[in-house]
């Protein structure tokens, strides 16, 4: 990663602002920069990051993962 020419070095982000486009920026146009931002974070933190499978978690969405680990710890505890 981030030699000249190498084709995965932007794929991850160009896949998130595809989908940015499509489900949020493409829907309607927006009055305010305001309108835009809220619109943007609601979409990141209510849809992308809520149903986005991530290798780091072993695959899982990040409220499966929480539920897992929610789980062991009232079984330690």
């Amino acid at each position: 990663m981030g030699r000249v020419g190498a084709c995965g070095d932007n794929a991850a982000m160009e896949s998130f602002f595809a989908l940015l486009q499509k489900n949020v920026l493409d829907r309607q146009s927006w009055n305010s920069r305001r309108q835009l931002r809220l619109a943007v974070v609601s979409w990141i933190e209510g849809k992308y990051h809520r149903k986005r499978r991530q290798r780091r978690l072993g695959k899982m969405t990040p409220i499966e993962f929480e539920l897992i680990m929610r789980k062991a710890d009232q079984q330690a505890a």
